[in-house]
């Protein structure tokens, strides 16, 4: 399979030694200066930019029929565009806030949690979430698809990161040097407390999630998410 790399900082080099590793070649290795040449040649592509860059990544895969992957959080408000784009191109996109294995089953837990919590007033439910200090977006990717869950299932109706409302999730983003990844999320009442988490040793988790949902699109059409890819639907 041949992979362009949109985005060739920390997170794309792990990806190239990984999809490498998994007998794959790497056609373009794209950093913010640089341009397309030889996406034409990608049969998928894989977008760990910033998020200024991943409208314009996406948009230029869609456009010429190259299936992506796009790991990259901060850019969300333009999602729908990038959906309707695909639909119209009837091109393949996955979007994850995290492509590791591991938190997609966290993901899981995190709904299943939600909702056996929904009734139990007297909790309530806040997160935290710790990064590495060149992260760009607070919170993080994660731990917005964690609340939003948890919305989903219970009456909660927004996320806070400062002074949360009595119907607010409250998110501690904390950037410290040298962190992948941690979540937590938190159930507090007066007399206990219930907590689960996620920890990321490295950044190898991401990258192979990321190569292996990869390796799932290749000759699919349509839009999909990590559930697609691990059968979790």
């Amino acid at each position: 399979m041949k992979i362009a790399l949109l985005g060739y900082g920390k997170m794309g080099k792990v990806i190239e030694r990984i999809a490498l590793e998994r007998g794959h070649e790497i056609v373009l290795r794209k950093s913010s200066a640089d341009t397309f040449e030889g996406l034409n040649d990608a049969d998928v592509a894989i977008d760990f930019s910033i998020p200024d860059a991943a409208v314009g990544n996406i948009s230029a895969c869609l456009n010429g029929n190259v299936p992506v992957i796009s790991g990259t959080t901060g850019w969300l408000e333009h999602y729908h565009d990038m959906a309707k784009l695909c639909e119209d191109k009837n091109g393949a996109f996955i979007y994850g806030s995290n492509f590791s294995l591991g938190v997609n089953i966290f993901f899981e837990l995190n709904t299943y949690l939600a909702k056996m919590m929904a009734s139990l007033k007297q909790y309530r439910v806040s997160m935290e979430e710790v990064h590495h200090i060149q992260k760009l977006d607070a919170p993080s990717g994660t731990a917005i698809t964690l609340a939003k869950d948890i919305i989903a299932n219970s009456d909660y109706s927004s996320w806070a990161i400062g002074n949360p409302q009595e119907d607010e999730i409250f998110i501690n983003a904390k950037r410290e040097e040298g962190v992948p990844g941690t979540h937590t999320v938190m159930y507090d009442s007066e007399v206990d407390s219930i907590e689960i988490k996620h920890t990321a040793h490295s950044r190898e988790g991401f990258a192979l999630g990321a190569v292996i949902a990869a390796e799932w699109l290749l000759g699919k059409k349509g839009i999909y998410s990590m559930k697609d890819v691990l059968g979790l639907q």
